[in-house]
């Protein structure tokens, strides 16, 4: 099983050894960007009323999924944030903060 910690070493890796060089910043967000995107337009389709187009043949949810993390990982990477304490500050927040907010939602 893979970590976080790992999948931001081997994003790393594969950057400096095949990759050449990171994307800068920005354009990184705005690649971020893009892949949400694609993503979305695939879960529009398959979980939404939208219908498939000839377009969307071929493109598989897992690997749109996928794609964004890849470009997380390397924001990750170049702006110096280890996601896996990011992660497990977030978790305890939310925990903390939403105890019994969901459970006394009567929506859900």
């Amino acid at each position: 099983m893979i970590t976080l910690k790992d999948a931001q070493g081997q994003v790393d890796e594969w950057i400096k050894t095949i990759g050449v060089r990171y994307f800068n910043e920005l354009t990184n967000l705005g690649i971020l960007m893009e892949e949400v995107g694609e993503l979305s337009r695939i879960m529009v389709r398959q979980y939404g009323e939208q219908s498939f187009k000839e377009s969307d043949k071929g493109k598989d949810l897992s690997d749109e999924m996928a794609d964004v993390l890849w470009v997380l990982l390397c924001l990750a990477n170049q702006t110096g944030v280890d996601l896996t304490e990011a992660f497990e500050r977030n978790m305890a927040k939310k925990t903390k903060r939403d105890a019994q907010r969901h459970k006394e939602n009567d929506k859900l």
